[in-house]
């Protein structure tokens, strides 16, 4: 019952669209529709042509004294604004039909471009959802410790070298750091004794030129100078004798 009111539903694909064929027919109820518009426009126009000719024919025949032609004519005229006016109310009709079908499909194919929308997003979500992200950065992980352990295979010692103890080398190591120091220490004490010894020694040393200071000072003359002067007079004394 519900179908003979309203008709069959339209038929749609499995994923919801509507199927080619109904889109088809649209398209081809549309142009079936601008046929008949055409077809209905020329038949008024033919119609306004056969008015104007029968309401001219009754004005001549209404000058001519001619009444009943004139009334006839009058009468075919009237049918022809009749069908005109019926032709007037088809077109009106297929219109209104043809801006219906229009905005139908417009809706559609709005509708049918935000579902192509909607099924590629979904698809580049489940191309990047959170659980793959979280499967590659685990496969990354994965792969770096693994490039890590051979890289430490590679690097670890084999043959000979992999009987060395670190803690006897590092105990060479602090030996000859020590040693090394030590002598160090040596030769930093032998070059403060060469320096020193000069300035023990010297003549001069005993006897330091006085600074000269803003204000000079009186020179006193030291004490053992005249005894060594003494000495000096009492040598040369003996080598003349």
């Amino acid at each position: 019952m519900f179908n003979k009111l309203f008709g069959k539903p339209k038929a749609k694909s499995k994923d919801g669209k509507p199927s080619v064929k109904t889109v088809a027919t649209a398209v081809s109820s549309m142009e079936k529709i601008g046929e008949n518009l055409d077809m209905l426009e020329k038949k008024e126009q033919i119609l306004q042509r056969k008015i104007a000719a029968e309401l001219q024919k009754a004005t001549e025949y209404s000058k001519a004294k001619n009444k009943r032609a004139a009334i006839n004519c009058l009468k075919k005229k009237k049918l022809f604004e009749a069908q005109a006016e019926q032709l007037a109310a088809y077109q009106l009709r297929l219109h209104d039909q043809m801006i219906l079908l229009e905005g139908a499909k417009a809706t559609t194919d709005t509708v049918d471009a935000l579902r192509s929308g909607a099924v590629a997003m979904k698809a580049i979500q489940k191309q990047t959802n959170i659980i793959d992200v979280d499967r590659t950065m685990e496969d990354i992980s994965e792969q770096q410790d693994n490039m890590k352990q051979i890289q430490d295979a590679l690097a670890a010692p084999v043959g000979v070298a992999a009987d060395f103890d670190d803690d006897e080398l590092e105990a060479e190591l602090e030996e000859l750091e020590g040693t090394d120091l030590d002598e160090q220490l040596h030769e930093s004490m032998s070059n403060v004794s060469v320096h020193q010894q000069p300035f023990m020694s010297s003549p001069e040393a005993s006897n330091p030129v006085p600074t000269p200071s803003v204000r000079t000072q009186p020179q006193k003359t030291p004490v053992h100078t005249r005894s060594e002067d003494d000495e000096l007079a009492a040598l040369q004394k003996e080598m003349a004798l």
